[in-house]
Parts: structure tokens; C-alpha cells; sequence
């Protein structure tokens, strides 16, 4: 209540009141003075309001005193209830703590005034989660209450803490909070295998590297702390297989170190550790953390291919050995236990040319044509083994035959040499310098020695004794006119076993030269020049020659394809052939071109038959054509060609129509050709032909075919 001393209760006074909260908050009776609270009032908006008072005249407005200024303080009382700023914590602590061990610490707070009372007071106390876990009543910190809780036994706790005002006493506010406490893991259990034995099988054709199968130790603990690596401890087999770890499942991975074999041995035992990588000292007392347990490996039997007794196998051989020479021998075996025969082959792809050959039962490798170290110096091969009872089981082995040198190749000249000489030459001069080549390749390195085939009175060669020698002349002076060219036989021969050499021959020229030796003309036909032949002429002459040469050609190149083809293009081909010529005139009675009884055997009876394979058109009296009279000339000509039949290769092996029609003096079976089927007259019996064997058998139905009919009519 705020009064004026200037008040004197006649209400000429008014109070007005200015400040926080004035006029909303907090009102004043303007004519006794009275200050009241228009609503209820919470400390824990605001503590205290300041405010101004003044007392003044009603009528004037004028102030009868000054403003005065005054703190209204708002006293405490318990309206608040502690809160926890999360409504739910998530915490953790490891698996077989001690008792007392820190898990989280909660904390509360209360808006009332701390310093009035207990009403700030918080107490903290634990309503879900015993005996597991306590709290500290003033700290709020919880900790653990029992020892060697177990992970493995119950993972997750849920706590609930309240947090009282009022030092916890009764009618206090209170609020609570839920705390979700996960125990983590630690390394306290050591891996175990569920089996003391384990049993796997492999095929003994199983490559190096192969898995046979996989261990795994159980680990009750999670993360690192179940981390197992494995090891082959002991065992039989602790050489033939390898075993990895296997990172994401925690496998032991059994594989294979070196190849199985049956026939060797068929059971491997192996004893197996698995050991935990992350030991924790602390709990050393609850190991060892390792396990062992017995692996069982059982090699099974395959078919085998035939196994090589090398890898690979290297042969050398001199190219001058004989054909059918073995060369070096193959080993294989079949290491299957029935032991199976090998049978040995050579792939074609790596010999086209079929120099080599292999006997298929022992493996010897031996020559089939011969070898030419300078044609070919190695030769890789491809040997193929196979059981001959199971001949699609094969293997290979690279074979590399080396070819070892031999001097079977004489000297050459290294290159074609033009050489001259200068008609104004001088004894002992310089005019060519030589070398040779050989293809042979001695191991002491080529050798050649140079010499002349006979004396020579024009020049002599010397030998530089370094592969090369030089030609000199022995005399001075030379003369196109007399002779324009000079041929020089030299000898180059080698120095190895057995001594090779050739004669090369050397064309030199007889030249004009200048006074410093550089050839100015080397033509015979330069010569003649002066005498008035000139080039155009020369020229002429040389197309003219050109011109003829052609025409030649092209008359044999016309000759030769105008050669007849062989009759019979197989030499297995006997059977009978018919053959075409293509060409048969005008028959018997073109006589325009010219008389053919010429070419028939004079003692032949020239009286004209009628033909049996055509219809006659018309009827006519046969004509007597006068004997020709015998010709020495055709006579001549037929037995020229009969010779040139005689050793033609194309000629066939049989008898035959040739070209000519001269046959030769009383034929046995006279003659089938049509040409003569008018020499004849009646039919003819052909029974015989039957006789003559089944190649004739086709003949004796077409012509015996008719008597037959006849005889059955």
C-alpha cells in the first residue's frame, strides 16, 4: 500500500503507478493507494518487478510529492517437479565388471529456487533394475551392483531413475528417466570346435591351390573378440596342405600345398588349432583360448593321364645322320595303379612337313626325311601320350630337336661381281676384289681359301688370307678387237671337315679407259661405229629380235595346251573307259577331204558295208573303193606316232582308240569301232566276249543282248 503524507482522505489525491508489469500485472487504487495482482504470479517467469509510484493532484495533475520507486520480490514455493533433459539414456559397460563400475551419470534439474528451501533439493533413487545396477542418490551416477554379469547370458538392462525435490522427503515433486544399459563384449570365452574329428575327400587330380573344405570353432564373444586364426599343428600332411583363415565367417579354409597321388598314399591326418587373436589378460584365468581337432583327408582314385618323366625334352642331332635315325626317346608312364600301356603320337600342327616320326609303343623319336640345318635349325615339336584304353586321356610334353652343323654347303661368291680390265692395263694390276659365303657355321668361324681352277696367262688371284682375295692381271695390255671377254675360274674351298668348295667363274670385260683407269666404254659394238652402223639401226635390229622371240613363245605356249590331257588321271584307274575325242569328221563317206582307206591296213577288205547303227535314207549299190596303193609316207608317220604312244606317260595301259587308224594284222577280236562296223556283213557272233573275264561282261550284254532276244522270240 503506498500513502502520501499530503493525503488527507479527501480524495483531491490520486496514486498512479508506472513499471514493469504496471497496468497489466499489477494495478493500483488511485485513491487509497492500494496496489493488487491482477493474475497469479510465477517465480520462475520472473524473480522480482520494479516500479514506480507518484501522488498527484486531482484537479491540478500536478505532482504534491516525487516519484518514488520500489522492488516487489516474489517469494518461492515448490510448484516445479525436478526433470531429466532426456527422457530416455542409452549406455553401455563391459561384461564381468566389478561391482561399482561407473556405467552413466543422469542428472535432473528443478526451476524452483535453490536458495529458499528444500525445494530445489534433488535425491535420486533407482525404481526398475535392481540388483543389477544402483545409483548415488546425490550424484545421480549409476554403477554396477552384481559381479561377472554375462554378456552372454543377458545382453540388454533397462533402468528406471527418479529424481525427487525436497531432499526426497514426503510431498515432494519428483520426475523420472529411463536408462537403457547394454553389457559389450570382452574376449571371456575361447573358441571350441562342435566335432573332435573331421572327415574330407579330394579327387588326387585336384591342382595345387584347391579347397578341400573348411573347419570352423565356435566363439560365444563377438566382434574382434571372436576373431579365431587357424594352423596346422601336427600330422602327417602337414607338408601336402596349406589352411586360411577366412576373415568374414571365421573358417579355416583347407587347401591343397602339393599334388595327391593315389597310388602314393590315400589318408593324410591333420591336427588343427584354433587360437583367438585378441587374448584380454584380465581373464587368462577362464582359457587356454584355443581348441584342436583331428581333420581326416581321404585321396580318392581318378583316371590319371600319362605323366612325362621330363617337363620337357631337348635332342640334338647332326643334319647329315641317316633317315630312320632315332633321334632321342620319349618317357611316359600311366600312374594309375593298373598301369595302362601308352601309346605315343606326334601332333602334325608342329611337324607339316613330316620330317619326323615316332614309333607309337616306345616313345623313339626317329627321322622320316631329310634334315637341312640351313633351312631350319630347331624344330619344336609335340609329343602326345595316351592310354590305349582310355585314349581320350592324353598329355603332352614340348620336344625341341637342335640341329647341329655339318659342312655339306661349298662357298660361293658373296655377291654377283662385274668386273673389267682396262685395255691399257699393266701387269700385276688391281682389278677386282672378291669375298665368298657359306651357309654352313663352323664353330671355329669361317675359313676360305681363294685359288685359281687352272694357270692363267691373263691374270692370277691372291689370296688375302682374311675371307677376301684379289684379282690381278699378269700381263700388259688388252684388245676388245681381239677378245672382248674373259672367263676366270676360281676356286673357294673352306677349312673345315670334310673340305667343301666351288668353282665360281668370273666374266671379265675387256674396256676402253681413260689415263686415270675410270672405264669409258666396254661394247664390242662400239667398234664397229665408225663404219656407219648407226644406233637407230641397232635399235631396229634389237626390236626385230625381241619381236621373234615373242612370236615363239606364244607358238609354244599355243603348242602346249594343245596337248592332249592324260586318258586315265589316276594311277589305281583301270577299268574300261570310253574314250571322246570330240572330233569325228565326216565319217566313212566324207571322202571329199581325203581317202581314208590310205590310212587302213592295205590287206583290209575295201568293199563298203551297210552301217548297222543308223537307218540308211536311201537305198543305193555300194561302191568298191579301188585299194590304196601301201604309202610309205603314212606307213612312216603311223609308226611315229606309235612310238610316241609307246612312251607318252599320259598314254593309257590298255588298248585304245589312238588317234591314227592303222590297227595292225588279224585282231582277234577284230575291231569294235564303228568306223569298221561296215567292213562286215551279216551280224556278227560276240559270244566271245563273254569269255574274255567280267570286264567285258557289259560289252557281251549290249551286243549279245540281240541273239539272246531272238533266240527267245
Amino acid at each position: 500500500q503506498l500513502h502520501s503524507d499530503q493525503d488527507k482522505g479527501d480524495g483531491s489525491l490520486k496514486y498512479i503507478l508506472s513499471g514493469d508489469g504496471a497496468g497489466t500485472l499489477f494495478i493500483i487504487d488511485e485513491k487509497t493507494g492500494d496496489i493488487h495482482a491482477t493474475r497469479r504470479i510465477d517465480r520462475e517467469e520472473k524473480a522480482f518487478y520494479t516500479l514506480r509510484a507518484q501522488a498527484i493532484n486531482r484537479r491540478t495533475l500536478r505532482p504534491v510529492e516525487p516519484e518514488s520507486e520500489f522492488v516487489i520480490k516474489i517469494h518461492d514455493i515448490n510448484d516445479n517437479e525436478p526433470t531429466f533433459p532426456e527422457k530416455i539414456y542409452t549406455a553401455s559397460v563391459p561384461e564381468m565388471s566389478v561391482v561399482g563400475t561407473s556405467v552413466v551419470q543422469v542428472t535432473a534439474t528443478d526451476a524452483d529456487d535453490p536458495s529458499y528451501g528444500n525445494s530445489a533439493r534433488i535425491i535420486y533413487s533407482i525404481l526398475q533394475g535392481q540388483p543389477y545396477f544402483s545409483v548415488e542418490p546425490e550424484t545421480g551416477i549409476i554403477r554396477t551392483a552384481l559381479p561377472n554379469m554375462n554378456r552372454e547370458n543377458r545382453e540388454h538392462y533397462q533402468v528406471v531413475i527418479q529424481a525427487k525435490d525436497m531432499g526426497g522427503q514426503m510431498g515432494g515433486l519428483s520426475g523420472t528417466t529411463t536408462v537403457n544399459i547394454t553389457l559389450t563384449d570382452v574376449n571371456d570365452n575361447p573358441p571350441r570346435f562342435p566335432q573332435s574329428t573331421i572327415h574330407l575327400r579330394i579327387p588326387e587330380s585336384s591342382p595345387v591351390g584347391t579347397s578341400i573344405g573348411s573347419v570352423k570353432a565356435t566363439d560365444a564373444d563377438t566382434g574382434k573378440n571372436a576373431e579365431v586364426e587357424y594352423r596346422i599343428i601336427d600330422g602327417d600332411g602337414t607338408d601336402m596342405f596349406d589352411i586360411v583363415t577366412e576373415k568374414y565367417t571365421q573358417e579355416g579354409i583347407i587347401t591343397v600345398r602339393k599334388p595327391l597321388d593315389y597310388e602314393i598314399r590315400r589318408l593324410y591326418t591333420l591336427k588343427v588349432e584354433a587360437e583367438n587373436t585378441h587374448v584380454d589378460p584380465r581373464f587368462y584365468y577362464l582359457g587356454p583360448f584355443k581348441d584342436t581337432t583331428i581333420v581326416k583327408i581321404s585321396v580318392e582314385d581318378v583316371d590319371e593321364p600319362p605323366v612325362f618323366s621330363r617337363s620337357s625334352y631337348l635332342f640334338e642331332v647332326h643334319e647329315d645322320i641317316e633317315l630312320g635315325t632315332i633321334i632321342g626317346t620319349v618317357m611316359a608312364r600311366d600312374p594309375d595303379s593298373a598301369s595302362s600301356a601308352i601309346r605315343f603320337s606326334l601332333d602334325r600342327h608342329t611337324d607339316l612337313d613330316r620330317i619326323f616320326n615316332i614309333h607309337s609303343g616306345n616313345g623313339s623319336i626317329y627321322t622320316s626325311k631329310p634334315l637341312d640345318r640351313e633351312v631350319s635349325q630347331w624344330h619344336n615339336l609335340s609329343v602326345i601320350a595316351a592310354e590305349i584304353n582310355n585314349p581320350k586321356d592324353t598329355t603332352r610334353v614340348p620336344v625341341y630337336v637342335r640341329i647341329l652343323d655339318v659342312n655339306d654347303n661349298a662357298p660361293q661368291f658373296a655377291v654377283f661381281y662385274d668386273t673389267f680390265v682396262c685395255e691399257n692395263a699393266r701387269a700385276g694390276q688391281l682389278i677386282q676384289t672378291i669375298s665368298a659365303v657359306d651357309k654352313d657355321d663352323p664353330l671355329g668361324g669361317q675359313k676360305f681359301f681363294f685359288s685359281l681352277a687352272a694357270v692363267n696367262p691373263n691374270f692370277t688371284v691372291q689370296d688375302n688370307e682374311d675371307n677376301t682375295a684379289r684379282i690381278l692381271t699378269r700381263r700388259n695390255g688388252f684388245s676388245r678387237q681381239e677378245i672382248s671377254t674373259y672367263l676366270l675360274p676360281v676356286v673357294i674351298s673352306d677349312n673345315d671337315y670334310p673340305i667343301q668348295s666351288s668353282t665360281g667363274t668370273l666374266t671379265i670385260r675387256v674396256c676402253a679407259c681413260d689415263s686415270q683407269g675410270n672405264m669409258q666404254s666396254c661394247s664390242a659394238e662400239a667398234l664397229l661405229l665408225p663404219a656407219g652402223l648407226s644406233t637407230g639401226a641397232l635399235v631396229a635390229i634389237l626390236l626385230c629380235i625381241i619381236i621373234l622371240l615373242v612370236i615363239v613363245v606364244l607358238f609354244a605356249a599355243l603348242k602346249r595346251q594343245r596337248k592332249k590331257e592324260p586318258l586315265i588321271l589316276s594311277k589305281e584307274d583301270i577299268r574300261d573307259n570310253i574314250v571322246s575325242y570330240n572330233d569325228e569328221g565326216g565319217g566313212e563317206e566324207d571322202t571329199q577331204a581325203f581317202d581314208i582307206g590310205t590310212l587302213r591296213n592295205p590287206a583290209a577288205i575295201e568293199d563298203k558295208k551297210l552301217r548297222r547303227d543308223i537307218i540308211p535314207e536311201m537305198l543305193f549299190v555300194p561302191r568298191r573303193t579301188p585299194s590304196a596303193p601301201d604309202n610309205t609316207d603314212v606307213r612312216d608317220f603311223i609308226n611315229q606316232r606309235l612310238k610316241e604312244h609307246d612312251t607318252d606317260p599320259s598314254a593309257p595301259p590298255y588298248d585304245s582308240l589312238a588317234t591314227y587308224a592303222y590297227e595292225g594284222n588279224d585282231s582277234i577280236a577284230e575291231s569294235l569301232s564303228s568306223l569298221e562296223s561296215g567292213t562286215t556283213e551279216g551280224d556278227q557272233n560276240y559270244d566271245y566276249l563273254r569269255e574274255w573275264g567280267p570286264r567285258f561282261n557289259k560289252l557281251a550284254e549290249m551286243y549279245g543282248g540281240g541273239e539272246s532276244d531272238k533266240d527267245t522270240s
